[in-house]
Parts: C-alpha cells; sequence; structure tokens
C-alpha cells in the first residue's frame, strides 16, 4: 500500500489583497491614471452655467463633513445667489433645460434640478437670508438701468455687490417686468417675486418706478450724468394678427391680457375665450381663463409637436380641460353687436421646415370653418417698445450686442429680451454677463475666458454603481383646487428631507464625489486615500500596472488612462462641497 504523501501548501499571494505593501511586479499595459474633471451636462444645459453638480453633491453630503441640514442648506444658498438672484422664481418658471441634458433619465428619470432649486430659494426667504456683497468697496462710477425685469434686477444686483451705486428706472408701478406682468400668479405667487426683488434692492439699489426713459427723463441725461447705462426693457408689445376687426373691444394681445390680469384687473371674459398660438403666453392665457369660469381653447397652426411652450405646462392646461384646435390659423374675425364674435379658421397641412426648424404650415384650400368665442387673444408673438429710444433699435434685430452685451453706442450695454426672447434664466445670464464685463472695464481688469471642459456622457459612466432611487415629487393641487382661484399655486415645495433625498439622485458626473471604488479596486495600492475627508485622492504611479480597474470602476467618468507624459496634469484641488 502506498504511502501518502503529505501535501505542499501553497503559498499566499499577498499581491492580490489590500494589505500588499508593495507595487505588481505584472504590467498588464503602459497607460497610467489621471484624474481629469468634465462638465456635468446638466451645467452646460443651464443658461446661467450654475455649478448645479456641487450644489447637488453639497446637499447630499453635508451630514458627512459635520454640518446639520440647515447648515448645509443655507451654504448652498449663499453660493447659488452668488450667480442668480432669483433661486424662487426660476425654480418656479425655469423650463429646466438642465433637467432635460441630465444623465440621470438613463436610469429612472433626471434629478428634480427644478424643485431643489425652488426648493433652495423659498428656504432663503423663509431664514430670512440675505444677498452679500461681493466686496465691502464703494465706487463712484454711477450706474443706470432701464428696466426692473430680471436682466435689469441681475445687472444691478451684481454691481450693488461690487459696490457701484446703481439707479433703476421702471416704466410701470412696480418692478418685476415680465415676471410680474407676464406670468400668472399661479405660476409665480407675487409674494416670492416681491421679496426676492426686496432682497436685491437691499443692498442699495435706487428704484424709480413710474419712470418711462426716452419720456420723463431722456437718454442723453442718463449719458450725461452716469459712467454706463445698461438697457432692459423687456418685451411688452403684444404682436397683432394682422386681421380686419381685431381692434374690437374684446380682441387682446397676449401681453395685454396677463397684464390686466397681473394687475388686478381681468377683463370680462364671457363663456369661451379662444387664444392663438403655441407658446407659453398662448398656454398662460388659456389657463387664466379657465380659472375666470370661461371654456377655453387654443387655435395653433402647427401640431402638438412643434408648440414651442414648455411641455409641462401644456400638460397643465390639458388637465384642466384646454382644448386644442391644431393645424389651424384664423384667417378672419367674426362681428356680431359691435364685438368679435368667433374666427374664421383655415386647415392647415405641414410643408417643409422653416428657419426655426419646424414645418413650414400650409392652408389646405376649401378647409374654413368657424369658432364662435366671447374673448379673442393673439399670443403670436411680442417684442419691446422703443417709443422716445429710436436710436437703440436695429431694425428688426433690435437690440444688438457683442459676447460681452455692450452695444455699439457709447456707454450702454442690454440684455434680456430687448436682444432676442429667450428664458427668464437666459435673460439673467445676460445681466451677470454684462455686470462683469463692465466691472472689468471700468477697472482695467483683464478678461480671461475659461476653457470649456469635455461634457461626460451617460456612456461614460458606470450607471450600475448608482442605486436606483425614485424622484422626490412635490404635491400639487387638484383641478377643482387650482380653477378655484386665479393664483392658488399649483405646484409645492420639497419638504428638508425630500429635498436631501433629491439630492442624492445627483451622480456627481465628471468629478470625484469620494465614493472609494478607485481605491477599493486597486490591488497594487497604487491609490492613495485621503485620511482628511475633502481632500483629493492621489495616485502612486510607481505602485500602478495599468490594469485600468480604477477607470473602469469610477462611476462618475472622473479617471481616465494615458501613456505617461501624453496627458493633462492629474487634479490636485478637490471642492466637492460648497464651503469646503
Amino acid at each position: 500500500m502506498p504511502i501518502a504523501r503529505k501535501e505542499k501548501k501553497k503559498k499566499k499571494d499577498f499581491s492580490q489583497t489590500r494589505g500588499f505593501s508593495g507595487g505588481s511586479s505584472v504590467q498588464t499595459s503602459e497607460l497610467r491614471p489621471v484624474f481629469v474633471p468634465k462638465a456635468a451636462p446638466c451645467m452646460t444645459g443651464c443658461p446661467q452655467g450654475q455649478e448645479i453638480r456641487k450644489f447637488m453633491v453639497s446637499l447630499a453630503q453635508g451630514e458627512d463633513y459635520g454640518r446639520s441640514p440647515e447648515e448645509t442648506v443655507t451654504a448652498v444658498w449663499e453660493a447659488l445667489t452668488e450667480r442668480n438672484p432669483f433661486p424662487a422664481v426660476c425654480g418656479r418658471v425655469c423650463p429646466h433645460p438642465c433637467e432635460s441634458e441630465c444623465n440621470r433619465k438613463e436610469k429612472e428619470g433626471p434629478v428634480s434640478i427644478n424643485d431643489l432649486e425652488q426648493f433652495l430659494g423659498d428656504w432663503g426667504l423663509e431664514h430670512g437670508l440675505k444677498l452679500k456683497k461681493a466686496d465691502e468697496q464703494t465706487r463712484a462710477e454711477k450706474i443706470a438701468v432701464v428696466g426692473a425685469g430680471p436682466a435689469g434686477l441681475t445687472f444691478a444686483y451684481h454691481l450693488a455687490r461690487r459696490g457701484y451705486p446703481v439707479t433703476v428706472f421702471e416704466a410701470f408701478s412696480k418692478p418685476g417686468g415680465m415676471l410680474r406682468y407676464g406670468i400668472p400668479s399661479y405660476r409665480l405667487p407675487e409674494s416670492i417675486l416681491d421679496a426676492e426683488i426686496r432682497n436685491i434692492l437691499d443692498l442699495g439699489i435706487d428704484l424709480k418706478c413710474n419712470t418711462v426713459v426716452g419720456k420723463d427723463v431722456s437718454y442723453d441725461e442718463l449719458k450725461s450724468e452716469y459712467a454706463a447705462i445698461f438697457v432692459a426693457l423687456g418685451a411688452h408689445k403684444g404682436m397683432k394678427l394682422g386681421l380686419e376687426h381685431e381692434d374690437a373691444p374684446n380682441v387682446w394681445t397676449g401681453t395685454e391680457f396677463l397684464n390686466k390680469v397681473n394687475s388686478g384687473e381681468p377683463p370680462e371674459v364671457g363663456d369661451h375665450v379662444v387664444a392663438i398660438g403655441g407658446g407659453d403666453t398662448a398656454i398662460d392665457t388659456v389657463r387664466l381663463a379657465r380659472r375666470l369660469g370661461a371654456k377655453a381653447t387654443i387655435l395653433y397652426r402647427r401640431s402638438r409637436t412643434e408648440m414651442p411652450a414648455i411641455d409641462e405646462e401644456i400638460e397643465g392646461a390639458e388637465f384642466e380641460g384646454v382644448e386644442f384646435h391644431f393645424l389651424a390659423a384664423p384667417i378672419g374675425v367674426l362681428m356680431a353687436d359691435g364685438k368679435a364674435s368667433g374666427l374664421r379658421c383655415q386647415r392647415m397641412e405641414l410643408g417643409e421646415p422653416d428657419a426655426s426648424g419646424r414645418r413650414r404650415p400650409v392652408p389646405v384650400e376649401g378647409s374654413e370653418f368657424d369658432v364662435p368665442c366671447s374673448t379673442i387673444v393673439a399670443a403670436i408673438s411680442q417684442e419691446p417698445d422703443f417709443t422716445g429710444l429710436e436710436l437703440l433699435r436695429e431694425g428688426r434685430d433690435w437690440v444688438k450686442t457683442d459676447d460681452s452685451g455692450k452695444t455699439e453706442l457709447e456707454k450702454t450695454w442690454a440684455g434680456g429680451d430687448v436682444i432676442n426672447l429667450w428664458l427668464v434664466t437666459g435673460a439673467i445670464f445676460h445681466g451677470r454677463r454684462a455686470a462683469e464685463a463692465l466691472h472689468e472695464t471700468l477697472q482695467g481688469i483683464e478678461s480671461s475666458k475659461p476653457t470649456d471642459p469635455t461634457v461626460v456622457r451617460a456612456d461614460k459612466l458606470l450607471l450600475s454603481h448608482y442605486e436606483e432611487k425614485a424622484r422626490q415629487e412635490a404635491p400639487e393641487l387638484t383641478v377643482e383646487e387650482r380653477l378655484a382661484t386665479l393664483d392658488a399655486e399649483i405646484r409645492q415645495t420639497l419638504t428638508l428631507d425630500q429635498a436631501l433625498a433629491e439630492a442624492k439622485r445627483c451622480m456627481s458626473c465628471g468629478y470625484c464625489f469620494d465614493c472609494g471604488n478607485c481605491w477599493s479596486y486597486c490591488q497594487d495600492n497604487a491609490v492613495v486615500k485621503p485620511l482628511t475627508k475633502g481632500q483629493p485622492y492621489s495616485f502612486k504611479l510607481d505602485f500602478c500596472n495599468g490594469c485600468k480597474k480604477c477607470a473602469e470602476q469610477c462611476p462618475c467618468g472622473y479617471i481616465e488612462m494615458f501613456l505617461p507624459g501624453t496627458g493633462p496634469k492629474s487634479v490636485t484641488e478637490f471642492r466637492p462641497v460648497v464651503g469646503v
């Protein structure tokens, strides 16, 4: 019988454990890891270029840095308002192009950035937080602003916080521009708008309402008294249909109608309001008509797909019982007893795309039909009123500026709808951009344009790392509750717990959020985890064997592999959280 041999014990390979103290002798590639920050798509989708990613991660990780939830939210509000003094407003009225770009949509849905901005704005107002000056200097150069809308007030804010004496001239009796006179209060409560404007004016800005530049004070007077002028007239003049009888007393432009309602003088609309157009003004008009007790109809010459209005607003109108006539255009106003009694319309079909990229509507022969109604609202477009300021207008292009907001006129800058019809957040961007450029001009500061980093898309992320989490949804009013009054706000604000939970859905695309994956998956101790939270990770490249595990397991696409000496330098400064 053969003698059983004692099995030789295998030597343990410590190089495959976290406790191994030296580099691997096996080189799998010559590539080496580099920390390369990238732009999150949400940030590039925001006209303001807000640091959305940093705000989200800050809310999500505040407790990890020893902050209370209250301290965290306050710090994020302060950082957010360094660029945008209207967070509570924008959280309500911005169509959130940032969310359309959010990589999280490839899982269960984008992060609710708008709701979080509204939460932050409301937090600031509820807790009496004040906008801060950038420095304590008092400057001699006086600045004039024409128009107290979002562009004008943002421009005034950014210069006042730098110590400039600023005077704002407003034609209407109250500030706010289209925020006040063009957006219904069920979307933007007057109390919210008033509070954020007051916070801006408290920086020492002088506001002169009921003052029309070009009539009450001349443009030449402003040029002689002020070092610079920012023109932000807005676009309060509604465009006409060009039809006979549209001067009837019950035919309004969209801007006229909204102005009347928001000024507390809603017109008698009767039992059926028809609005012509497919933009937000048309949608706002018919939703107000429902709240005034009337049946409401949208008449639009293209299809539902081509409507430029915000999708959520269209869906809200449908939910509230608004009827839509697509592929139809008015060709005449019907009259009875000195008033408009309806519209004669013609059916359309879509032809080739026009300059906007939408397919051009073409009339269908012999397809006329009538729509009886008691009020007609032409909400097809709007433009600035240049009366007394004709020198500013450059033909159909209104006011032209360079990339900084500077016009060809001496001392004159411009922004907002006076340049082109855009989003509220776009007008805010115009105001900030021009203020920063003017400050640099007045102080002789050389402007430096930062390079745009690469945008990281979902295909560069490790989506499986992120746990699926449902979006936090703020409660909304029922149809009956909405239509009971003119100003009941439809959508409420997230709670503190909801806001923090929603922020944790942010994937921190393109920038480290301290998940530790690179450190955990490296078997050669080539990744150095910082002892102090908030400090950067680093690499010991002499330990690295090029296995690529750190890059493959980095959820946010922050790590890339390069041949030594060919890639960018690794980032050494790490600021994932506001205030760290």
